[in-house]
């Protein structure tokens, strides 16, 4: 009787614990897939300025007021890669430091007193003096460089994959690495980058979304959709490209958006 009784025992307790570690999954599993989509953000297009058709936008920010943008070469043997200042009246370079052709440049940001640089295969960034521009120095990462932004503290650089890493603007090494995911999972493609109000803004690679990012979760809250300005962009100018280029003057509050080659730089607000 008594082996019966154990018997029914530990039977009871492995159903138990294995209904209690299937409700678990489910839980988890729910936990996952009930996820919010990210909202829809919508702008409002305030003024319109001149961008030179042949500059191939990787990187576009403002640095106490000045526009910045930095190049790839655009597949066209006559432009090399640069970065520098930009006119916004007339949309040209006031200055540019100029890669050597073996450069595809990438994405670009200052911060206490440097210009960094991201190239797109060599594993290779440039930083400067962001006066004087002159060269101090080179570094060295893993895998493709893409676009580059920074939060006040740290350097913040995508890949092309769904990883942001944060670097330390000191030793520029890696100090942390977030995952970008939405209600479907992980979002691969993350390209040009600008920090604002606290969270990430970032060009999505192939297609003309700009995503709403939470740096604390790595979670895309918010989608804002440029198809129509990248639309207007290819009518007027029949070699313009993606949206790529996403620039923002936390003193005037004014957000700016263009694209590779488009021939207008777009001032919207957000709605």
């Amino acid at each position: 009787m008594k082996k019966i009784f154990l018997y029914l025992f530990i039977l009871f307790f492995f159903v138990k614990c294995g209904n209690a570690d299937t409700t678990k999954r489910e839980e988890q599993t729910a936990g996952s897939d009930n996820m919010a989509s990210p909202g829809i953000i919508n702008y409002s297009v305030m003024n319109i300025y001149p961008h030179d058709t042949t500059s191939f936008t990787e990187g576009l920010f403002i640095h106490e007021g000045v526009l910045y943008e930095s190049t790839g070469p655009g597949g066209d043997d006559r432009y090399k890669s640069w970065a520098g200042p930009v006119d916004i009246k007339t949309g040209k370079p006031q200055r540019k430091i100029i890669l050597d052709k073996k450069y595809f440049g990438e994405g670009s940001s200052i911060l206490n007193g440097k210009l960094y640089q991201l190239t797109y295969k060599n594993n290779t960034g440039f930083v400067y003096d962001a006066r004087t521009y002159k060269k101090l120095s080179e570094f060295t990462y893993p895998g493709e460089g893409w676009a580059l932004t920074h939060d006040s503290t740290y350097l913040i650089m995508s890949d092309g994959s769904n990883k942001l890493q944060y670097l330390d603007p000191a030793t520029l090494k890696v100090t942390k690495i977030i995952g970008v995911e939405d209600n479907n999972g992980p979002v691969s493609n993350i390209n040009e980058l600008e920090y604002i109000s606290g969270y990430l803004y970032a060009n999505q690679y192939l297609t003309n979304y700009v995503l709403k990012i939470d740096p604390a979760s790595g979670k895309v809250i918010g989608r804002l959709d440029l198809t129509n300005l990248e639309m207007q962009s290819k009518r007027k100018y029949a070699n313009a490209q993606e949206t790529n280029g996403i620039a923002y003057d936390p003193a005037t509050k004014k957000m700016f958006v263009t694209g590779k080659c488009w021939p207008d730089l777009y001032e919207i607000q957000l709605n």
